[in-house]
């Protein structure tokens, strides 16, 4: 390891202890980020910034470029930093560039931005990153402006962008602060990899400490075959394996986790998991019928769902439970015999399996016609996990028949992720 990544590691450990100090010592709770002005002393209406940055977006258009711009300048600034960063910056600038756009957008909700970066600051602990280095981060978007914008800069379109990144960052730099008796990150032994089908596994791992989560919140996962890169995919709890979980994992794109995990993983590796979140388990699941929609390996989340829902039967007797689980082909069911098992003994449970689209269909568009084929919806909630566009299909397709907006839920993230 090399000076820079030492002293990294030893400012942020005298960081956090400093921080904990003052915490345990304070009366009022939390101390606020004050040396690093990042948190607003008054609150922020962002309206007319927002009025000012849409007038005036494309001075700073395209923002992959301003972005190209923005790291070249932190890490030639703090060249420590990069090693915070995955090798590959493509899904980190496609990330950033989805939170200036949210930002732009929902600059008159402070609300929603607040619950938005609430979450990614929760997330952002485990790279471990310091308020200095928000400050940092703050810098280099000034020169990025600076340089990106050239003629068309004014000080009036830096202020407005610089005020837009802190109402983000100080809501990501208050959830960590609130977060700080919990571990950024879980390290986990791999028990088991089984090869399910083309480009999928099924991996057990033991975490190294207790790990507490709900069914159908997702987590992030990092590979030490790509250290600081992460992905989310839904754990679920196995049954008598003292603590362990399994994750289901399709390959998706060479070079990223998903192929580390499927491909590149073994008995006795270490991942890192991420803390749990994730909106399918939000408002319980105690009454009324429910919709449980999955595709592929979205049956993850289902499976963890089911669990949780056969553990508690004697708080919801009376409800019904409708379970459409989709993939390509008959070899997509690669968790046929739990499938093939689940309404045994479970009279409050139906089981509908269905398989892809005719040629020249979406591969999903039969598992929408299956989950609206017999009229309006009528559940109480659906609860929809898989890969965007089936999982946006079939909101959108609930919605139409009959379901309101807050009636399903699912994990995809409000425009960042």
């Amino acid at each position: 390891m090399n000076t820079g990544i030492d002293n990294y590691h030893a400012l942020r450990a005298r960081h956090e202890a400093m921080r904990l100090r003052r915490r345990m010592l304070s009366p009022t709770g939390p101390e606020r980020l004050t040396g690093t002005d990042l948190t607003p002393s008054e609150p922020y209406d962002g309206r007319a910034d927002q009025r000012y940055i849409r007038d005036h977006l494309e001075a700073v258009e395209p923002l992959e470029e301003l972005i190209t711009h923005l790291y070249r300048a932190l890490f030639a600034r703090h060249p420590s930093m990069r090693a915070l960063f995955p090798a590959s910056m493509a899904f980190q600038q496609a990330h950033l560039a989805a939170a200036f756009r949210y930002l732009i957008e929902h600059l008159d909700r402070p609300a929603a931005i607040t619950a938005t970066f609430a979450r990614l600051g929760r997330d952002h602990r485990k790279l471990g990153l310091l308020p200095a280095q928000y400050t940092a981060f703050e810098t280099a978007l000034r020169e990025a402006l600076r340089a990106h914008a050239d003629r068309y800069w004014t000080a009036e379109l830096e202020q407005a962008w610089v005020r837009m990144l802190r109402a983000g960052v100080s809501a990501m730099v208050s959830a960590a602060d609130e977060a700080l008796n919990e571990p950024p990150f879980w390290s986990a032994t791999v028990t088991d990899h089984q090869l399910r089908g083309p480009g999928l596994a099924v991996l057990r791992v033991r975490p190294h400490e207790e790990y507490r989560f709900h069914g159908g919140e997702h987590v992030a996962l990092e590979s030490p075959r790509l250290p600081h890169t992460w992905r989310r995919y839904y754990p679920v709890s196995v049954p008598g394996g003292e603590g362990e979980l399994e994750f289901h994992v399709r390959s998706t794109a060479p070079g990223g986790v998903s192929e580390a995990l499927v491909h590149g993983t073994a008995q006795g590796d270490v991942v890192r998991i991420g803390p749990p979140e994730g909106n399918l388990a939000s408002g319980g699941l105690e009454a009324g019928g429910l919709l449980l929609v999955a595709w592929d390996t979205g049956w993850a989340a289902m499976k963890a769902l089911l669990r949780d829902l056969e553990s508690s039967r004697g708080e919801s007797a009376g409800r019904r439970v409708r379970l459409f689980v989709g993939a390509e082909g008959l070899f997509g069911f690669y968790d046929a015999d739990c499938l093939a098992g689940l309404e045994r003994h479970r009279s409050w449970l139906t089981v509908v399996p269905v398989t892809g689209g005719r040629p020249g269909e979406d591969p999903h568009d039969r598992l929408v016609q299956a989950v609206t084929a017999t009229g309006p919806v009528t559940a109480d909630r659906a609860l929809v996990a898989g890969p965007p566009a089936p999982v946006r299909a079939i909101t959108a397709a609930l919605v139409r028949a009959g379901l309101g907006p807050e009636q399903v839920l699912h994990d995809l993230p409000p425009g960042i992720g």
